[in-house]
């Protein structure tokens, strides 16, 4: 599982490699990842302190560092 989350956590880390900030259903939209996958992907990325993730209301808004 190890490996399967490394691999969306990348898929993650190239969507914002833009530069620029998204939301998470932007993010799961453009990886086209299941909630599940993709909150371990993020979680990955900010364990690792590679992504910033924002909350403003109701939206969770993600960028890398």
């Amino acid at each position: 599982m190890t490996t399967k989350i490394g691999e969306n956590a990348g898929l993650v880390w190239n969507s914002l490699n833009d530069g620029s900030k998204k939301t998470v259903k932007d993010l799961k939209k453009a990886t086209k990842l299941t909630d599940k996958d993709l909150y371990s992907a993020l979680g990955w990325l900010a364990r690792e302190a590679k992504v910033c993730l924002d909350e403003d209301g109701t939206d969770v808004f993600v960028n890398l560092i």
